[in-house]
């Protein structure tokens, strides 16, 4: 080892370091932007299946659900207005990840987190004290700027923050911690939802974890690479080694540098992540989150109580069906975690799309058979059993693959000089389908009825067969690096040019 990194044999280049107390705190209290988002997700579906809550803003949907109205059963919550109320965060999301992406540039990662939380904190008292309509949007808007601002500072803080051997377990806190706040928010959803005015608890508790990341990256350092981008090299190269617990830092430190140099060459990052050497970032940056949306997760993470009391479940049982859920989400993502940066990215992508791919079509074929093209079936208590097991089964399929591979891999693949724009992607391209998914659920379920599970596995075959193809591994690879495994791919070669360190790797 000379000045603190080897070159392997793939003619990667590994760093010195260990993994401190110091950024393992750090990268926690970064993950709670995860957190925030992972709360909203499962919130919603609960809120708006609790009666009071839908007497008091969406009276159309009361009176269809309790058949006042006549309707098909797979129809009952089919309401614009409805749905709008769950998809306008998204769409915010999507406009906020653009001005987040200077942000995040230009002042640090950090403020973007600071800002992140403070959106969130004041949409989610909006939403606890709304007293009509409009307050519950503007609050649902304010939150989708903090989960913008949140999902584009957070996995390119923990990626640059995370030494190369556990970067992929860390970045993959942020996903635990959604699955934990989706997780909090079915057991709150589970508890308020027989209060008279339990909604208000279970908006406007999301106010707590945003406080505490607004507090918390106030105590957060900048990561040493975006200190760097803004000239603070003494400054970067005091926390570096303080993050990797070593002196010896100097060989991590130049790539760093040399990084940031050649990225101030570039003056429209958003026009030179169109150009053919960064073919390979731009399109996952792209097509992993639009593929992550299009497993069908939202479908159980935004609706999951709406969704069971649809097929049969009671009120308390879909509750209850929706914590379940919740629960399997965290203790799967716990598997990834220990196991991403073990056996690799490839196979969690390819073994959870097969599971995934197995649980839809049997759901659909089991709902198809018990509950009818109509909805005028019914499932017997084993049935019902049966398609939450299958549920499960799909929920973790996700939560070991696509669910924190679909946020690891984007931040970690793109070099300095279009990361900011690479992560934007990302998350627009995330929250856009999120906004469609969310829009068009309950529609879809109203007009496709078991359909919509063989709907989305269609897209689980194409996304996996995607992924078996042109998917290289990075596991292991410093993100300074990673332009080796695109240099030595069977497609992505062809983009990416053989020239220097300097002129393409970085």
């Amino acid at each position: 080892m000379a000045g603190g990194a080897f070159v392997d044999q793939t003619g990667v280049r590994h760093y010195e370091g260990k993994v401190t107390v110091f950024v393992l705190l750090t990268c926690f209290v970064a993950a709670m932007g995860g957190l925030l988002f992972g709360y909203d997700l499962g919130i919603t579906g609960g809120v708006t299946s609790m009666e009071p809550f839908l007497v008091k803003f969406f009276p159309s949907v009361y009176r269809k659900m309790k058949g006042i109205s006549h309707e098909s059963t797979y129809c009952k919550f089919d309401n614009e207005l409805l749905t709008l109320f769950t998809s306008s965060l998204y769409l915010a999301a999507l406009v906020a990840s653009f001005f987040a992406s200077n942000t995040t540039r230009i002042l640090g990662r950090k403020p973007s987190m600071f800002l992140g939380g403070l959106f969130f904190l004041v949409g989610a008292l909006l939403n606890g004290f709304a007293v009509n309509i409009e307050m519950l949007i503007i609050g649902r808007l304010l939150l989708g700027f903090g989960v913008g601002y949140c999902n584009q500072s957070v996995p390119v803080y923990l990626s640059e923050m995370a030494p190369t051997k556990i970067r992929g377990a860390l970045n993959m806190g942020f996903q635990m911690m959604i699955t934990i706040g989706i997780l909090i928010a079915n057991l709150i959803n589970y508890r308020t939802a027989k209060l008279e005015n339990g909604w208000r608890i279970s908006l406007g508790v999301g106010a707590v974890p945003a406080l505490l990341l607004c507090v918390g990256s106030l105590f957060l350092s900048d990561t040493p690479n975006s200190m760097i981008e803004r000239g603070k090299r003494d400054e970067a190269k005091a926390m570096l080694q303080k993050i990797r617990g070593t002196q010896n830092i100097d060989e991590e430190l130049q790539d760093i540098i040399k990084a940031s140099e050649a990225a101030r060459f570039v003056e429209h990052p958003w026009k030179n992540i169109l150009q053919p050497r960064y073919r390979p970032q731009l399109t996952f940056c792209s097509f992993i989150p639009f593929f992550q949306q299009l497993t069908g997760i939202n479908v159980i993470m935004f609706y999951a109580p709406v969704l069971f009391k649809t097929i049969g479940f009671g009120n308390d049982a879909a509750l209850m069906s929706a914590v379940i859920t919740g629960l399997v989400n965290v203790l799967a993502t716990l598997v990834s975690i220990f196991s991403v940066d073990k056996i690799g990215r490839r196979i969690l992508f390819l073994e959870g799309g097969v599971q995934m791919l197995i649980c839809q079509i049997l759901v659909g074929v089991m709902i198809a058979l018990k509950f009818g093209i109509n909805g005028e079936g019914s499932l017997s208590k084993g049935d019902a059993n049966f398609i939450l097991f299958l549920i499960c089964a799909y929920v973790a399929a996700f939560a070991w693959s696509w669910g924190p591979l679909g946020w690891l891999v984007p931040s970690e693949i793109c070099s300095l000089e279009v990361r900011s724009a690479g992560q934007a992607v990302n998350v627009a391209v995330n929250m856009l389908f999120t906004f469609a998914i969310a829009q068009v659920f309950l529609t879809m379920l109203c007009h496709l009825k078991f359909g919509l599970f063989f709907f989305f596995a269609a897209f689980v075959v194409i996304m996996t067969i995607f992924i078996a193809f042109l998917l290289p591994e990075t596991k292991g690879v410093p993100i300074e690096e990673m332009n080796n495994v695109w240099k030595s791919h069977w497609f992505w070669r062809k983009f990416v040019p053989n020239g220097d360190h300097h002129d393409a790797s970085i």
